[in-house]
C-alpha cells in the first residue's frame, strides 16, 4: 500500500501546502477544497516517506467530531461527498475519495487554541522548570501524565511551517486577537475539549490534550460582525494527544494512540531539537521512517479511529 504524499490536481490552483494538507481554490467563490495527505511531521519537520491511508483516517475521525460536536459551536465542514462537490473536482474522485472535504472559506484566527487537561509534552516540560503552564500557576507537586484539577486553555502563536509555535499566556493571546474573541474562542475550546474527553473516556481512551484551529465567516444575520467557526482538523491523533485508559500511570510518559510513537523513534535515531535545518531536517533529504514504524504509527492511528467513532 503507497502512501499520497502530494495530491496531484493539475486542473486545480493549489493554494496552499501544509505539513499534511493540499488546499486547492474551486470555482465556488466561497469553498475551498482540503486535501489530507498521508504525509506526516514530528517537531515541526515532514518527514520523507508517509504512513499509508492517514489521510483518510484523519478525515474520517474529523467528520466524525464535526458532527458531534456541532451544536457547540459550527465548523467549516460542507461535504465530503466528491459528486456534491464542484464539477472540476469529479475527474480525481479516485485520488480524493475519503480524504478531501469541501469547506467554508474562513478568515484563520491567527492563535493555536490548546486546551489540556493533563500534564504533559511542553507543558511538563515548562512546569518542571516553573512550575507554570504558559505561564499560568498550576499547583506544586504535580507529576507527568497527572491530572490537572480542571483543563486549561494554553494558547500559542500559529506559526508559519517549518516555524516552531510559540507558547503564550492567555494575556498575550488576548493583545494579539483582541479579549472579545479571546473569550470566545477559550470558552468554545474548553467545551469542546471536556465533551469530547467525556465521549474518549468513556471509550477507553483519555483525551489528554488537543489543539482547536478557529476562522470567522460574515454572519448570517447580514450583520457587519463575524461568526466564529472551527475550521481545519478536529481532534485527530495529529492535533490530540490520545492515551489508551488501560495501562494509564501517573509519574511518567504514557503509552500513546498518537504520534508519539513516531517522535519517541525520531529522538532514538539522533533527532535533537535544534537539527530541523540540517542535512536530514526541512532543508535537507527529509528523515526516513522505518518501516515497522510506519506500520506501528498507522496501527495507533487506526485504533484510535475505530475506538472514538463507535
Amino acid at each position: 500500500m503507497a502512501a499520497l504524499i502530494d495530491s496531484d490536481l493539475p486542473d486545480l490552483k493549489l493554494i496552499s501546502k501544509g505539513k499534511v494538507r493540499d488546499i486547492y481554490s474551486t470555482s465556488s467563490p466561497d469553498h475551498l477544497l482540503f486535501v489530507a495527505s498521508d504525509r506526516i511531521s514530528a517537531y515541526d519537520v515532514i518527514l520523507k516517506n508517509g504512513i499509508p491511508d492517514k489521510g483518510k483516517l484523519l478525515t474520517q475521525i474529523s467528520l466524525f467530531w464535526f458532527q458531534k460536536l456541532g451544536d457547540i459551536i459550527p465548523n467549516h465542514f460542507v461535504t465530503a461527498n466528491v459528486d456534491e462537490m464542484p464539477a472540476e473536482i469529479h475527474k480525481y474522485k479516485d485520488q480524493l475519495e475519503g480524504r478531501a472535504m469541501l469547506v467554508k472559506k474562513a478568515e484563520v484566527v491567527p492563535l493555536e487554541a490548546i486546551v489540556r487537561g493533563y500534564m504533559a509534552g511542553s507543558a511538563w516540560s515548562e512546569y518542571k522548570k516553573s512550575g507554570t503552564v504558559h505561564s499560568i500557576p498550576m499547583p506544586e507537586g504535580l507529576l507527568e501524565g497527572q491530572q490537572l484539577p480542571q483543563p486549561i486553555f494554553t494558547p500559542s502563536t500559529k506559526a508559519e511551517q517549518g516555524a516552531h509555535d510559540e507558547n503564550i499566556s492567555p494575556e498575550q493571546a488576548a493583545k494579539i486577537v483582541g479579549q472579545e474573541l479571546y473569550d470566545q474562542i477559550s470558552t468554545a475550546a474548553l467545551k469542546l475539549y471536556t465533551t469530547a474527553s467525556q465521549h474518549a473516556r468513556a471509550r477507553g481512551v483519555i483525551l489528554a490534550d488537543t489543539k482547536f484551529e478557529f476562522g470567522l465567516i460574515p454572519s448570517s444575520d447580514g450583520s457587519d460582525k463575524k461568526q466564529l467557526i472551527l475550521i481545519d482538523e478536529l481532534l485527530t491523533p495529529d492535533s490530540s494527544r490520545y492515551w489508551p485508559v488501560d495501562g494509564y500511570k501517573v509519574g511518567g510518559a504514557q503509552p500513546s494512540f498518537d504520534k508519539q510513537y513516531l517522535r519517541d523513534w525520531l529522538v532514538r535515531s539522533g533527532f535533537k531539537k535544534g537539527l530541523e535545518s540540517g542535512p536530514l531536517g526541512k532543508e535537507g533529504q527529509g528523515w526516513v521512517i522505518d518501516e515497522d514504524i510506519v506500520q506501528g504509527t498507522r496501527e495507533r492511528y487506526a485504533e484510535a479511529v475505530n475506538l472514538l467513532t463507535k
